[in-house]
Parts: C-alpha cells; sequence; structure tokens
C-alpha cells in the first residue's frame, strides 16, 4: 500500500505554554492516521472487534522529533506499511508541515484476541487489502 496521509491541524489544547506541540501529541497524531488509514481501506477497529474479535494495540514505537510543530499549523501526517510478520504490521511515519519534516517514526502495531488479549493473526480479509500475502 501506498503512503497514506492524514490532515491535522493544531489545536490549542495540542500544544504546551509556549504554544509548540507537546511531544506525546506527535504519538495521537500518528493513531489517528493508522486508523483514517484502516478505515480507508474499509475496516472500522469496533467492526473487526465485533466481527473478527481482534484488537490492535501498539508494541513499539520510535520517534525522531525533528523541528516543532506550532499552534495552527496544518500537518500532513502519513501511514506507510514497511513490515508484516503474522500478528504484527510495522508502519513508518511522518508529520509533516509542507514540504519540512518535523518528526517521523515507526510504529509496530499488535493484533490481539478481544477477549484473551494475545496475540492473534491479523484477518484475512485486512491482509488481503494490503496485498501481503498472509
Amino acid at each position: 500500500m501506498s503512503d497514506f496521509v492524514f490532515p491535522v491541524r493544531v489545536y490549542y489544547e495540542d500544544t504546551d505554554a509556549g504554544g509548540v506541540v507537546y511531544y506525546a501529541n506527535y504519538l495521537k497524531f500518528m493513531e489517528r492516521a493508522r486508523t483514517e488509514w484502516l478505515r480507508e481501506l474499509g475496516f472500522e477497529q469496533d467492526v473487526l472487534r465485533e466481527d473478527e474479535g481482534i484488537l490492535f494495540a501498539v508494541r513499539s514505537v520510535r520517534v525522531d522529533y525533528l523541528r516543532p510543530a506550532m499552534f495552527n499549523d496544518q500537518l500532513a501526517v502519513s501511514a506507510e506499511v514497511v513490515g508484516q510478520r503474522g500478528v504484527c504490521l510495522t508502519f513508518r511515519q511522518e508529520v509533516r508541515r509542507g514540504t519540512e519534516t518535523l518528526c517521523r517514526g515507526e510504529v509496530t502495531i499488535v493484533s490481539i484476541d478481544a477477549c484473551t488479549m494475545k496475540p492473534r493473526r491479523i484477518p484475512r480479509a485486512v491482509m488481503e487489502r494490503l496485498s501481503v500475502s498472509d
């Protein structure tokens, strides 16, 4: 799947006293982009839980903060799958303002059983939409 981009505007609540985006909020922006990416593929997370009995949880995150985003900035948050292993998907993500990269990271999510909270294979329908063999 090619690079998915989700627009985000920085609200006052996203910033610290200096009007700079608080570092943890970049992770929220990335989460929104992954959720919207999944939605664009035709999957709602509540429906996956109900119909397939799975949830997605973050397993690991590596983030580099390069430049600050400020109050009222219009940002573009990308999500691109760069790896897949049975129960895991790894995303490369960037937060950009125009052509300038402000933050970049790699996020690995794991598919887990909604009842047992143990790892469980990503549903075949999701993998087929990714054009990744299971």
